[in-house]
């Protein structure tokens, strides 16, 4: 049983997704600077607005995360499970996660940061 609601515990989720996010992200510009592309620079400017604005929201999540007293931290990973230490208001609690589960859940945020958030605009 988890002590930790439901939106703080959705926040720490957000710490732990977007860094992995970011980190996705720049290996993909790693790829197009260094691809033959004769057109590099629409991906490039792709990449690296979507680098910013998923920068911004980690800054966001950091500082609420700082204002309500809450820490996450990764503890242990091995091939099939990663765990997280969820510091909550005194509260400690281990979570683990399926690693396709993770994979899975950053891919859905790469297609949401590239484009359907512009679709959600409409």
């Amino acid at each position: 049983m988890t002590r930790i609601p439901s939106e703080s515990r959705d926040l720490l989720e957000k710490a732990i997704y977007y860094p992995m996010l970011i980190k996705v992200l720049e290996r993909d510009l790693q790829v197009v600077n260094n691809s033959p592309f004769k057109l590099k620079n629409p991906y490039k400017t792709l990449i690296e607005k979507t680098l910013s604005t998923v920068h911004q929201q980690l800054y966001e999540v950091k500082r609420e995360l700082k204002r309500q007293g809450m820490k996450v931290q990764e503890v242990k990973r091995d091939e099939t499970f990663t765990t997280f230490l969820f510091l909550y208001k005194g509260y400690e609690e281990y979570h683990s996660y399926f690693n396709p589960r993770l994979r899975n859940y950053v891919e859905e945020l790469l297609s949401y940061y590239l484009f359907k958030r512009f679709e959600d605009d409409r």
